[in-house]
């Protein structure tokens, strides 16, 4: 891409800014509120939200008057950044924020938490899997933690999935799941894509996606890392192990929409997945053209969006719909 090229391409990256940012601005209709018509509070569970793009999705739904239970490894950062959201709520915003240990990579904490959360608050209406890693940095392109990455970023995602599903609680509205992705991972793209003909055709054909497919690429891949044998052409080339972890969220988020559509009335679940954009965070060190903040609205809108749209199985980067 040439100069202008690029000039344009900023160009229109900065209108969009400015297109979503006025949406942002705008509040929900009286109407298209339903989770203020829900008694007691809705509750809105975010994973890895004591920093980036999953504090921001928690601050924001709090803001707009859910219940977030905000989660973190970590219990020092965690607290933190709940009393944050707290304290810098505006006065008068009656602001409900609670902290809880989760670590999405651990089966025996995602139990624990789900216990918990039918205890406590008999189940939850709102799931926002952000909880992620990526340890490859600028131009690095290691799988040296390819299960790690995958443990977290996939089968984690999958485990919360799997374990909250069950307490959704039924509503009129429907719940919401929303899984944080990457353009990084889709099948077909340009450069970072999957280069075996008919795998992609596998995981863009709704008739042959299934669980079983999804995980034995997955197995593939990682006994190819093990091996030594990782082939450049046949995986995404940038970010590789991270790539292949959100293709596999984007799929399983298609594959969970299909199992989820035969719902009865007042038991819905919507699921959807979305790419937050280049945000700076704590987990990428390169220059995020837009902030955390700007960079959890696409999923807090889809957390928030009115029922009657019957949004699902879909993928968005800056509230509009891109393809897998």
């Amino acid at each position: 891409m040439g100069k202008k090229g690029k000039e344009a391409a900023r160009e229109r990256r900065e209108q969009r800014r400015r297109e979503v940012t006025l949406l942002r601005d705008l509040p929900y209709e009286p109407h298209q509120r339903w989770w203020d018509r829900l008694e007691p509070r809705a509750v809105a569970v975010v994973t890895g939200a004591n920093r980036g793009i999953g504090f921001e999705a928690a601050r924001q739904l709090a803001l707009h008057g859910l219940h977030v239970v905000l989660t973190s490894r970590d219990a020092a950062r965690g607290q933190d950044a709940a009393e944050r959201i707290r304290g810098e709520a505006p006065d008068g915003a009656g602001v409900s924020v609670e902290w809880r240990q989760l670590d999405v990579a651990d089966a025996a904490s995602v139990e624990a938490f789900a216990t918990w959360a039918l205890e406590t608050h008999g189940g939850i209406h709102v799931l926002v899997n952000n909880a992620g890693v990526n340890f490859n940095k600028g131009p690095d392109n290691s799988v040296e933690f390819a299960e790690q990455v995958i443990e977290t970023n996939y089968y984690g995602t999958k485990r919360m999935i799997d374990a909250m599903i069950p307490l959704m609680i039924p509503s009129p509205y429907g719940a919401r799941i929303v899984n944080v992705s990457s353009r990084l991972g889709r099948v077909n793209g340009r450069r970072n894509r999957i280069g075996e003909t008919s795998l992609r055709d596998q995981l863009l054909n709704d008739d042959c996606l299934s669980e079983q497919l999804i995980d034995e690429m997955i197995k593939k891949f990682l006994e190819q890392v093990r091996q030594g044998t990782l082939s450049s052409n046949q995986w995404p080339q940038m970010y590789t192990d991270y790539s292949v972890s959100k293709l596999a969220v984007n799929a399983y988020t298609r594959l969970m929409s299909r199992r989820l559509s035969d719902r009865p009335e007042g038991q819905k679940v919507y699921i959807n997945c979305f790419c937050p954009g280049w945000v700076k965070t704590a987990m990428t060190d390169w220059e995020g053209n837009i902030s955390a903040e700007e960079g959890a609205d696409t999923g807090v809108w889809l957390a928030l969006l009115p029922f009657e749209l019957g949004t699902n199985g879909k993928f968005f980067a800056e509230r509009r719909e891109i393809s897998f």
